[in-house]
């Protein structure tokens, strides 16, 4: 048995950078990970997506240049290129993780191996057992099959998978309407892949505002995408290269390959979690309190292993919060005390914080409703950039920001302008009364809260 101040499990968002703040106030830690470094984020997650995305934008650019007076001539995706530039972003970030992980190993030892709980606060790996003083879990989450009649007889692929491919589906298929599949429905498009897309709700990304997903379901359509809404699929049937999804209402829709992003299901199955006393709910998250802890002493858990947003900077956030517990510094903020943004990267881009309009409606909360359209914006208008919205929820008793929505180019980066007024409690007459550049995407920000006639 080997003692220790603190085990981590895994290496994502929120372990690497706490590890680093522990072993810098001189806390001896040892991080387990079973497979590459850097967690969902870096191998599989915003890194490889998020380059994919950009070169599909750039096919879908140079295509569409025509519109701004710009000839490009026959335009060829180079698919193994764009692979393969993919797998070196990966291998970049990863190295960047590897280096932060070696850069003190009097202190901070890396061990690779499936860890496992044997008993409270100790773990197996690698046939050697390890008791830490503390133990933090942030083992992430994989995606989840759904139960469909003959899904489990037909190849599948997953967020993983799909961009291992180095040849291009001749038509892709995908089972879900999330963020997720909506990333890649629209970047394999743009890469000249045929895409049909299947949701058993009536929209894309449905927790959104209808008006915000008709306005990608637009964009969808517009570049050759086929959407099948409001039909659950009952039935998979086929094989390797032919595939075919059989809706409830008979239709059926068949492709080359088949994308399942019908959700998230946390890595707790195989973690010894009853050994080690840690109480999972009902779907297999990790439970935990306002700071993190777990039903176990000394164990703590972060990340998307809790059952929140499985988002990047949500686990980043939460590292910053639980290093303050551990470490002791200061009042560290409750876990749910924070506004936790999303970001969407298909193209237009959606962004959000807070409230949306229906759950405001179904909490019996006061709003005022703040609208401008995208293609009302001089920059939108000058660059052909024009789908999109920006909707803003106000509080009428004090002026604050509930909750915005906005579709539109680089919104992904406008609504930090909502979340740090959100953050800093102020009113939103701040935006109102500021000088915005122009042009700049920005005006349709503050043009919506001037919608209002309490900001006119």
């Amino acid at each position: 048995m080997r003692e220790t101040d603190c085990i981590i499990l895994g290496t994502g968002q929120a372990a690497t950078p706490l590890a680093g703040k522990l072993v810098a106030a001189g806390k001896r830690v040892v991080i387990i990970e079973r497979g590459e470094v850097g967690g969902t984020c870096v191998n599989f997650g915003c890194t490889p997506t998020k380059t994919l995305i950009a070169s599909a934008k750039a096919a879908h650019g140079a295509r569409t240049a025509g519109r701004l007076g710009v000839r490009t001539g026959d335009v060829v995706v180079d698919f193994p290129a764009v692979v393969a530039r993919k797998d070196g972003m990966v291998k970049r970030w990863q190295a960047g993780v590897q280096k932060r992980l070696a850069a003190n190993p009097e202190l901070l030892t890396l061990v690779k191996g499936h860890g496992r709980f044997v008993g409270e606060r100790t773990v197996e790996v690698a046939g050697e057992r390890y008791r830490g003083e503390t133990v933090v879990i942030d083992v992430g989450a994989r995606p989840r099959m759904p139960e469909v009649k003959g899904l489990n007889r037909v190849p599948t692929l997953d967020n993983a998978s799909l961009m291992a491919l180095t040849e291009l589906p001749g038509h892709l298929l995908t089972l879900g309407g999330g963020y997720i599949g909506c990333e890649f429905a629209q970047a394999f498009r743009r890469f000249g892949a045929k895409v049909t897309m299947t949701d058993p709700n009536p929209h894309l990304m449905s927790a959104l505002d209808p008006e915000a997903s008709e306005a990608i379901e637009r964009v969808f359509r517009d570049e050759g995408i086929e959407l099948c809404l409001g039909l659950p699929v009952t039935e998979v049937r086929g094989r390797a290269g032919e595939v075919t999804l059989v809706l409830a209402d008979g239709r059926t829709v068949s492709g080359t390959h088949l994308l399942v992003a019908t959700g998230r299901t946390p890595n707790t199955n195989d973690l010894g979690c009853e050994a080690g006393s840690i109480t999972l709910d009902a779907r297999g998250y990790i439970t935990v309190d306002e700071k993190f802890r777990t039903s176990a002493a000394g164990v703590y858990a972060v990340g998307d292993c809790t059952g929140e947003p499985a988002f990047t900077h949500v686990a980043w956030d939460d590292h910053r919060i639980l290093a303050d517990v551990l470490l002791g510094r200061g009042n560290p903020r409750p876990r749910s005390h924070r506004h936790i943004p999303f970001a969407v990267f298909t193209d237009p881009q959606i962004a959000g914080v807070g409230l949306t309009e229906k759950e405001a409606t179904a909490k019996g909360v006061p709003y005022e409703v703040a609208r401008y359209a995208f293609s009302s914006v001089a920059r939108a208008i000058e660059t052909d950039e024009l789908p999109g919205m920006f909707k803003l929820l106000v509080n009428p008793a004090d002026e604050t920001i509930l909750g915005a929505t906005f579709v539109g180019s680089e919104v992904a980066e406008l609504i930090h302008v909502v979340i740090a007024l959100m953050e800093a409690k102020a009113s939103a007459r701040a935006i109102v009364d500021s000088e915005a550049v122009h042009p700049a995407f920005a005006e349709g920000i503050q043009s919506a809260l001037m919608s209002l006639p309490r900001f006119q």
